[in-house]
């Protein structure tokens, strides 16, 4: 596998992380409140390029989670408005996809880890019109309870 192109590895790994059979546990793995969370997005064969950014998110109680994703935070991609499906979780992970509709439509595949205190996610992303590949890393922390400003984050 080490001789295939980058982006060619990327749709292996996605398609990998579909295909893995839904748990039936979908419960909410994380602490519900406000967290700090430092994000990254990731190009292939640009690695000095991925600057470290900071945001702050009201992450959802698990009574009130629901099927809830936690958001893509890098800017100019077309998520915002794109459902989530595909919930499974597997002990203290999470994982989801998050389609948008159309033909060519950009696809994710989010992959979260509860931690001590936080979680850990990886968001491997198909902009499919564009035949770009990217992956958003993310690292929150809970900082405590959610406020006006981190519940404004939450989408």
């Amino acid at each position: 596998m080490s001789d295939l192109p980058p982006h060619v590895k990327m749709i292996l790994v996605l398609a990998c992380l579909a295909a893995k059979p839904a748990a039936a546990e979908t419960e909410w793995p994380f602490a519900g409140g406000s967290y700090a969370v430092t994000y990254r997005l990731e190009l292939p064969h640009v690695e000095r390029w991925a600057m470290t950014k900071k945001a702050t998110l009201c992450v959802p109680e698990a009574r009130d989670a629901g099927h809830t994703a936690l958001p893509i935070l890098s800017g100019n991609t077309p998520f915002a408005k794109c459902p989530a499906r595909n919930f499974a979780r597997d002990g203290a992970q999470l994982s989801y996809d998050v389609v948008c509709e159309g033909r060519a439509a950009a696809k994710a595949r989010a992959v979260y880890k509860a931690v001590p205190g936080g979680f850990e996610g990886r968001i491997l992303m198909v902009m499919a019109a564009k035949n770009m590949t990217m992956t958003e890393v993310q690292s929150g922390r809970r900082v405590g309870p959610c406020t006006a400003v981190s519940m404004s984050r939450h989408r």
